[in-house]
């Protein structure tokens, strides 16, 4: 056990764990200063009430960040833990089914409520599931045969289980989850080394799926192009036709954008979040940090997730073993979906899906899972470095 943890040490992603750790920080300061309107006027708290719970979230996520680094990740590939993990996952989607709640304006059902723990978003354990998942399953596959003569009637199972998994967080109706979990998948897929010919036979599978799924949503459960949806869609259009309605946000987003200039108002003198930007802690908490620090919070935030993606593709890129690179490139890109979708819907580049800023925004599920993930990132690439000092020796 000592001479593990010293190799751990010895090899311990340093870089990778700063960069996580000063963004959770910053994304600590910026729920403070965001969400001091919101907890005073609609929770009836005192100011730092978000603060408060996400401190008590960090250290939760801390803990999980610990236990998931020093958990070797090949054991991910262990059919009794893949077991435990996908019991895990049917567990929760069967509750949110049958006890979950949300949004009733989207009529989403997002959320379960755990006793004494608080609310649980089951679809952000989804995207880690599907990578570790993926991984398992193609590493499996590689080990019993080779890439060249794999096909996609032998990965039946996988497709299987991401349809399932997908359909689920469709009806709650998370698009934007969707969309993250089907750019996982595709990643870990051809991250695999699966030939070219078959991963496009395999994409077409998923495409034809994905279809499927969203036509039956559009026949049973209507509302998901009606309502407050269709109204995202036309005000992404013209944001400011729609300024008393659909296109608030996006408008009040833009105010912000434009009232912080290059230098920013300053730290805790947003205007925005005064009551005008409903929820500025959560899926607009960028819009806060430009208008209150400028180019210099956009800079610190889009450096600090950049190069966090640039890592688990480079992690990805210089492993020789298919499992590591599987699931250092999915959670590459995870958060760089997730960034994409949050940062295009606040600056109006696409229609608004309502997910959360990796690291930054406001929120327990999401934290503590991204953290579980950046642990068994940084667990690979302790791994990768000692085989390729053993390589080099």
């Amino acid at each position: 056990m000592r001479q593990y943890l010293k190799r751990y040490a010895q090899n311990f992603d340093y870089p990778l764990f700063f960069t996580v750790l000063l963004l959770s920080l910053f994304g600590l300061i910026m729920i403070y200063s965001s969400s001091m309107m919101v907890a005073i006027a609609q929770k009836k708290q005192a100011p730092d009430y978000f603060y408060q719970k996400q401190v008590i979230n960090l250290m939760v996520a801390f803990l999980g960040f610990i236990v998931a680094a020093f958990f070797p990740y090949k054991h991910y590939a262990n059919k009794n833990i893949m077991l435990l993990l996908t019991v895990v996952l049917a567990v929760l989607f069967t509750w949110l089914k049958l006890f979950g709640h949300g949004a009733d304006e989207v009529g989403s059902q997002s959320w379960i409520a755990i006793p004494g723990l608080g609310n649980f978003q089951p679809s952000e354990y989804a995207k880690l599931f599907i990578i570790l998942y993926f991984a398992a399953a193609f590493y499996r596959k590689a080990q019993k045969y080779t890439f060249e003569k794999l096909q996609p009637t032998e990965i039946f199972y996988p497709i299987f289980l991401w349809i399932l998994v997908v359909a689920g967080v469709a009806f709650e109706t998370d698009l934007g989850a969707v969309i993250i979990l089907c750019g996982i998948a595709v990643s870990v897929v051809a991250s695999s080394g699966i030939p070219f010919k078959t991963f496009w036979k395999f994409f077409g599978v998923l495409g034809a799926f994905g279809t499927a799924i969203l036509g039956i949503l559009w026949i049973f459960k209507g509302e998901l192009l009606t309502g407050n949806r269709k109204g995202r869609i036309l005000s992404y259009l013209n944001p400011f036709e729609y300024e008393d309605g659909s296109g608030h946000q996006v408008v009040n987003s833009y105010y912000a954008i434009g009232g912080g200039g290059l230098e920013g108002r300053g730290l805790g003198q947003s205007i925005q979040k005064l009551g005008y930007l409903p929820e500025p802690q959560t899926d607009f908490i960028m819009a806060i940090i430009m208008e209150e620090l400028g180019i210099w919070g956009v800079l610190i935030v889009l450096c600090g997730l950049g190069f966090i993606v640039y890592k688990g593709f480079s992690i990805a890129l210089r492993t020789k073993d298919p499992l590591a690179r599987m699931i250092a490139a999915g959670i590459a890109s995870w958060i760089g979906w997730q960034s994409f979708i949050n940062l295009g819907g606040v600056t109006g580049l696409i229609p608004l899906t309502g997910v959360t800023l990796p690291f930054i925004s406001y929120g327990g599920t999401s934290i503590i899972i991204l953290s579980l993930a950046m642990g068994i990132l940084i667990n690979v690439s302790m791994f990768e470095k000692v085989e390729r000092k053993k390589t080099e020796s």
